[in-house]
């Protein structure tokens, strides 16, 4: 077991009408909500910050802005398509947290940060 807490952001049905109404030129079909939410980034972080929920809303609080930029990044770099105000309210309409605090290493290797 190591020694963080696992997040991971649903997107609720304002991002998925972002996503797609945010690319004017995209022709395919809409996308749905199991399709975005089928894989999705896993943020991993200090264990005790996962251990109440008051700690957490306020680590979220701390960190709303790279949060939003890591999400909506993956989905357009042309960051004149992101919405302007992306504040914690934005955020809490947009994305389900969920947090898992007890995480398993399998591997029992070193873990290597691939930093790109």
């Amino acid at each position: 077991m190591i020694n963080r807490a696992a997040l991971i952001l649903k997107y609720k049905k304002p991002a998925i009408e972002w996503i797609n109404d945010a690319d004017p030129l995209d022709d395919d079909p809409q996308i749905s909500a199991s399709d975005v939410n089928t894989e999705r980034t896993v943020y991993l972080l200090r264990e005790d910050v996962a251990d109440t929920p008051e700690l957490l809303e306020e680590w979220l609080k701390m960190n709303v802005d790279v949060l939003f930029e890591k999400e909506l990044e993956g989905w357009y770099s042309d960051e004149t398509l992101w919405p302007e105000n992306r504040n914690y309210s934005l955020f809490k309409k947009w994305f389900k947290v969920e947090c898992h605090t007890v995480i398993e290493d399998t591997v029992g290797g070193p873990i290597i940060d691939e930093e790109f």
